[in-house]
């Protein structure tokens, strides 16, 4: 057997059960071979070989629909659907996605990126189906640490209800990203410890039929299963315990850093490339626990990604019960800050650009209107962070300014970070969302002010005329690495940090009107609803020259942030020679 020679599923429908066991070691071969080179979702991946051979070779995708909760575990059946070519031959390796993808393939029904999911999509297309008058079947492969997302439960809730097929396959592996964290985790201990049999069952109660099985790397048994719920006419929960990372010593060991690594060595599991630079997460997490320190009321949150923002198990335990972890429930943690900051505590959510926009209705109702003092640290908001459609972190700027009485801060660099989260903690006034720098560590050796109560009050760095530069946050350098070009030119330039995203420092804007003729910004953000559009509407009755400079309103894919800058004009030397072009029509 060779693994070229599968091209989709029914290459395998063929193949018994010893040739089956063969086909998984080759596929574990194969997975690691790559993620060894490319890094990525490791631990997820290795656990699901078995349960996705068994799931191919029961039902017929995509006739029969699966679809796959946050895709951290599709790389076996991306392999199974023609795709195996990106996962045996290294110059393919970068063909297919990290997640599933309906462009790459008619397996796949979703672009899924995000955790908790599976069940209400997979519900939808049930209830599409059944409108339609058609008999296939609907899977749904949701890992245990999704089901402390809230639309888990929804869609949970929903599915019960149906009077048709509709399969819930839970892949319960006892980890999330990190430890499982909530009260259903409880329910899933007992039912692995009763083999099934408990009489308290989460599921049955919601009204499924309930099947386990307490070892979901077996072939045989997993086939066995299956096939007992294809064409089932009633929903079905399908509590299946797999082994996170199975096959690959240390992934089994290390369950958490092998969720998700970067490029390490097969042999020892070490990271090929050990980056010694410090870095923003661990800048955020040494401060908060100084702060936890010296004030038991401050709380540092997370859903589900401690590693994210810098809370190694180190770490968490060095902050004891001011660390809290809600699993991946975004929704949750921002709420439980508002309510934390009501009764006096001074909580400091941290999360993640994109995570953060499955919150929008808690910011604005739970948060801003209550205008609770809630402290969040944003992270990898930049185009030169995560990369795929599903996590890009560019919209954060115009969803968190433009909820009335966000302040929204953009420190430049680590002195300012520090400076700007510190004051953020401490006051008492605002819910107050910081931009955590994307990139690498800029230290400037300066010092910041300690207090940010003066809102929207902007900083003017360097005095000129003619051209006013508004670096925010992180471009901060490039409105100075473009302004060092222009001064090379003969211009005259201002370069203002803002440092305040979410309001307008009207009277600075006014005063450049007396002796500039062309205002520039800069943004790491999509500029449809960003800054830069505010600035642009505030001189927009004013014989003032405005360029905005950002990104587009696009949902971008594994696109390469050098070439995204250039195609943007985020280039010193572009920028300025769009000033100098503008300068001499005017």
């Amino acid at each position: 057997m060779n693994l070229n020679d599968i091209h989709s599923p029914a290459d395998i429908k063929g193949l018994s059960i010893d040739e089956l066991k063969k086909l998984a070691a080759m596929m574990r071969e194969a997975l690691l071979g790559k993620l060894s080179i490319r890094g990525g979702h490791v631990g997820p991946n290795l656990g699901m070989v078995e349960m996705t051979i068994a799931m191919h070779y029961v039902f017929d995708s995509p006739t029969d629909k699966i679809v796959f909760d946050v895709s951290h575990q599709c790389y076996a059946h991306k392999m199974l659907t023609g795709r195996m070519d990106a996962f045996t031959q290294p110059s393919h390796y970068g063909d297919v996605s990290g997640y599933t993808n309906p462009a790459e393939s008619a397996h796949d029904f979703f672009t899924i990126g995000h955790t908790s999911t599976a069940v209400s999509l997979a519900g939808g297309l049930a209830v599409a189906r059944d409108l339609r008058g058609d008999k296939e079947n609907i899977i749904a492969v949701v890992g245990d640490g999704s089901l402390s997302g809230g639309e888990a439960f929804e869609g949970l809730d929903f599915a019960a209800t149906l009077r048709s097929n509709m399969i819930v396959i839970v892949n319960d592996n006892d980890m999330s990203i990190a430890p499982n964290e909530g009260g259903i985790y409880a329910n899933l201990r007992l039912l692995r410890k009763s083999d099934g049999s408990a009489e308290l069952n989460f599921f049955k109660t919601m009204g499924f039929d309930y099947r386990y099985v307490s070892y979901g790397n077996d072939i045989a048994t997993l086939i066995e299963v299956f096939e007992s719920v294809k064409d089932i006419d009633h929903p079905v929960v399908l509590h299946i315990c797999t082994q996170k990372g199975k096959g690959y010593a240390p992934a089994e060991a290390e369950r958490e850093r092998f969720h998700y690594t970067a490029p390490f060595d097969i042999a020892t599991g070490n990271p090929r490339n050990i980056d010694e630079n410090e870095s923003y997460t661990d800048i955020t997490a040494d401060l908060l626990l100084d702060m936890m320190a010296n004030d038991p009321t401050v709380a540092a949150i997370t859903a589900g990604t401690p590693g994210a923002i810098g809370f190694t198990s180190e770490k968490r335990k060095a902050a004891g019960h001011q660390f809290i972890d809600v699993g991946i429930a975004e929704q949750e943690a921002v709420a439980l800050a508002s309510g934390m900051a009501k009764g006096g505590a001074k909580p400091c959510f941290c999360v993640v650009s994109s995570f953060l926009q499955r919150a929008y209705d808690q910011l604005s109702q739970d948060v801003s209107i209550n205008r609770s003092p809630v402290s969040i640290p944003i992270f990898y908001g930049t185009m030169f962070g995560m990369n795929d459609v599903t996590h890009l972190g560019w919209f954060d700027i115009a969803l968190v300014s433009n909820i009335p009485g966000f302040v929204y801060l953009a420190p430049t660099c680590k002195e300012e970070y520090v400076a700007m989260l510190r004051w953020s903690v401490k006051q008492n006034e605002y819910p107050v969302a910081v931009r955590v720098p994307g990139g690498n560590v800029v230290c400037s050796g300066m010092e910041f002010p300690s207090d940010y109560s003066d809102l929207n009050k902007y900083e003017v760095v360097r005095s000129g005329k003619d051209v006013a530069i508004i670096g925010a946050g992180a471009f901060f350098g490039l409105a100075q690495e473009t302004a060092d070009a222009l001064s090379a030119d003969g211009v005259g330039v201002t370069v203002i940090n803002p440092r305040f995203l979410s309001g307008l420092d009207m009277e600075l804007l006014e005063s450049l009107e007396s002796n500039h003729r062309l205002v520039v910004t800069l943004e790491d953000g999509v500029l449809d609803g960003g800054f830069g559009e505010k600035i642009a509407r505030f001189y927009g009755d004013k014989p003032m020259e405005i360029k905005c400079y950002g990104l587009k309103k696009e949902f971008a894919d594994r696109y390469n942030a050098s070439e995204l800058a250039e195609a943007m004009r985020l280039r010193p030397e572009l920028i300025a020679s769009d000033v100098l072009k503008s300068l001499c029509k005017l």
